[in-house]
């Protein structure tokens, strides 16, 4: 029998960080010891308070059980009297939020409830690679925006033709970034609400990296702008704020139709999230700045030792004012992938070639800084041996 999988598959790429690590791999049956700065999967723990709530709460029979399908409402009360403290801005618990299985799962389930084949969807290049996925499992077009250094890496709606912004139906934005680690002011989603609302786009903004941040920056959120609530939706996820990335818990706020629309989907696609892990995640949201800072301030210990150690070797990077990325040049010769297959075949590192996120990432690499500072140290030894 011949099997023929979905023909969307074929339009995808491999999935970046797969094969990142598979190749990894490759080299650690090698017997070789590698230092990987790939994937951003904080390596700090999960703060104890949030794992002894996580504990008491599995001892609960209730808890055993089917969840519920949008969240405990005491969970998503939590994640919108943490946007009220953190933001100044206000969400009704029962009707604009909804309980996510991680933001990923959020993001590519997204365009199921909002894209119909043949609609365009606005992308930035490079961006994080689900934004694509979910749109070419639902059948979308794909329209890339540049996200360029000479703009701050920031995408340039106004180049937008006016075709593609007529045939748009969702905008994805990202800032904090990934890759890229840029940031974005208010004047900026000010204009992406302004741009939404007179094209009938509707706005996503991934906001997961917001508490990740340095040298005094906070990052806004798009609901701080007016009118931002008929259009846009926005996505936090609780695994880079309180490491907890394979907990898989964060949560989706915004227009109630929008909200909706995605919690219609989850309905028929995912049974919830555990409500074990949804009242440790309460505990979090609702203590921890202490241990928050305190995370920050290794973060920054450590971008500002690799920053110091990659421009030495000549890559010209800057200093990110958020999340655990750098965003780097590669050399002279080479390109994104194989100046990343060098520095992982020769010298034992991974990084990732800004190309897997897109065209727009070519000539970068990404950095992840989520390993102690002595690994760090060790990466930068090993690529500067290789005398580039």
């Amino acid at each position: 029998m011949q099997i023929n999988l979905a023909k969307r598959l074929g339009k995808l790429p491999p999935y970046l960080f797969a094969e990142l690590d598979r190749l990894k791999k490759e080299v650690q049956a090698k017997g070789v010891d590698v230092i990987s700065l790939g994937i951003g999967d904080p390596d700090l723990p999960t703060p104890d308070y949030i794992v002894a709530a996580l504990k008491q709460a599995a001892e609960k029979p209730v808890n055993h059980r089917y969840p519920d399908y949008e969240g405990l409402e005491s969970f998503r009360a939590a994640a919108a009297n943490w946007y009220q403290r953190r933001f100044g801005v206000s969400f009704d618990p029962k009707t604009e939020v909804c309980a996510l299985i991680g933001s990923k799962e959020g993001i590519a389930n997204f365009s199921t409830a909002v894209i119909d084949p043949g609609d365009i969807v606005l992308i930035p290049d490079p961006g994080y690679p689900v934004y694509f996925s979910g749109c070419t499992f639902s059948g979308g077009e794909a329209y890339f925006l540049p996200l360029r250094k000479q703009n701050g890496f920031l995408p340039d709606l106004g180049s937008i033709p006016l075709e593609v912004a007529r045939r748009a139906k969702l905008l994805w934005v990202n800032y904090p970034n990934n890759p890229t680690g840029a940031v974005a002011d208010l004047s900026f989603f000010k204009t992406a609400v302004e741009f939404c609302l007179r094209n009938d786009i509707i706005l996503a903004h991934d906001l997961a990296y917001s508490e990740i941040a340095y040298d005094g920056y906070r990052a806004p959120s798009v609901f701080e702008v007016d009118r931002a609530r008929e259009c846009a939706v926005e996505f936090h996820s609780l695994s880079k704020t309180f490491s907890m990335t394979g907990w898989r818990v964060g949560f989706v706020v915004g227009n109630p139709t929008l909200v909706a629309g995605l919690g219609k989907v989850k309905t028929n696609t995912d049974s919830g999230v555990f409500q074990g892990i949804q009242e440790a995640a309460i505990a979090a949201l609702e203590g921890g700045d202490d241990t928050l800072r305190q995370y920050c301030a290794t973060y920054k210990q450590r971008r500002d030792v690799m920053v110091t150690a990659l421009r030495d070797l000549g890559l010209a990077c800057d200093a990110p004012k958020a999340t655990f990325y750098i965003w780097a040049e590669v050399p002279k010769g080479y390109t994104s992938a194989s100046f990343s297959e060098r520095v992982l075949k020769e010298a034992g590192v991974v990084i990732t070639p800004g190309s897997g996120f897109g065209n727009g990432g070519e000539g970068y690499v990404r950095l992840s800084i989520t390993i102690g500072t002595e690994r760090l140290k060790e990466a930068a030894a090993r690529i500067k041996a290789l005398k580039l």
